[in-house]
């Protein structure tokens, strides 16, 4: 596709560098939707033939996409889409349970399952794990006055957390007791609009393809990943707006 000597070289066209085409070409195949989160990406061999670019020209444009946060690497595994950093407004992190109670509300929560599994490509670039480590995973449904207002779908590396599987959750929601015994020093979020699907439309006793709201977040303590939370709210049930900082 293009030629080079090295990755300095600048295409005809625009006086483009060929790194900076390769990142180019990389970033159009996410940014159109082909490329999803946690796709894996041909590798730099592969690359390498099919854009006909060096491999020094290839190595650049993959770190420095993993860099800005395109993408990301998991040893042993390959190159897959990251994901999205968040973009704008940052949320305060609060418990469910606390914001039910603020309402006057009664909570209580469903524990849907609670195990150890072994890390996908994807989680195990998020967490920082090898991949196929052990990652424990839980999945909860939490209620208000009885009404399901929001699933929660987590992953947490159990070296940050190792006593996860041990707790029952009925008490203490996930996010109390990892905020005590992991206390938080960064969090990312990404809000989505969505459909559900018919596993969410269940637990959360809606009809499927309803309007949600998922909100994805993942969290460190003491610069080590600690959980990645896929959080999904009925539309109609829940408002995010309250948790907003200015």
């Amino acid at each position: 596709m293009f030629t080079q000597d090295n990755d300095n070289t600048v295409s005809n066209d625009k006086k483009v560098p060929l790194y900076q085409k390769v990142k180019d070409y990389i970033i159009s195949h996410i940014r159109s939707g082909e490329w999803e989160t946690g796709f894996q990406i041909p590798s730099e061999n592969e690359l390498t033939q099919s854009l006909e670019m060096s491999r020094m020209t290839i190595h650049r444009a993959l770190r420095e996409l993993t860099t800005d946060g395109w993408l990301m690497r998991v040893q042993g595994a390959g190159t897959f889409v990251a994901e999205p950093r968040p973009q704008s407004a940052v949320l305060s992190l609060r418990s469910i349970a606390d914001e039910v109670r603020s309402r006057d509300g009664r909570y209580t929560n469903n524990l849907i399952s609670l195990e150890e599994e072994k890390s996908t490509p994807f989680i195990a670039g998020v967490l920082e794990l090898e991949l196929g480590a052990p990652v424990f995973h839980s999945v909860i449904v939490h209620k208000e006055n009885g009404i399901p207002i929001q699933l929660e779908d987590r992953y947490v590396s159990p070296q940050s957390v190792p006593d996860y599987l041990s707790q029952s959750f009925q008490d203490v929601t996930p996010y109390d007791y990892l905020i005590n015994v992991a206390p938080l020093s960064n969090a990312e979020h990404t809000i989505f609009a969505i459909a559900s699907d018919e596993t969410q439309a269940d637990l959360l006793e809606i009809k499927p393809q309803s309007p949600c709201l998922l909100l994805k977040r993942r969290t460190w303590s003491e610069g080590k990943p600690v959980t990645y939370a896929m959080l999904v709210h009925p539309g109609d049930r829940y408002s995010l707006g309250g948790t907003f900082k200015g």
